[in-house]
């Protein structure tokens, strides 16, 4: 484990010492479960996500030039449905 030092505001040190009294679990545990959650649920970079997907946008042949307009055809007789 990497050693982090972090502060927190009097309210969510107060807060925390008392979920870790009442759950009996060290605030550091807390904390690290709290990390965990965050990274999880986190939204993602719409930015980095634009810059992805630019990188790949005509990247490919398809052989066909209306794809952009009868795609879900193309994809149903490749794929069938």
């Amino acid at each position: 484990m990497v050693r982090t030092q972090v502060q927190l505001t009097e309210e969510q040190a107060r807060m925390l010492r008392e979920l870790s009294r009442t759950s009996r679990e060290s605030m550091a545990a807390l904390i690290r479960r709290a990390v965990d959650q965050f990274i999880i649920n986190r939204k993602p970079d719409r930015s980095a996500l634009y810059r992805q997907a630019s990188t790949i946008a005509g990247k490919y042949e398809a052989g066909v030039h209306d794809i952009s307009v009868k795609h879900d055809r193309y994809l149903d007789e490749t794929f069938g449905s």
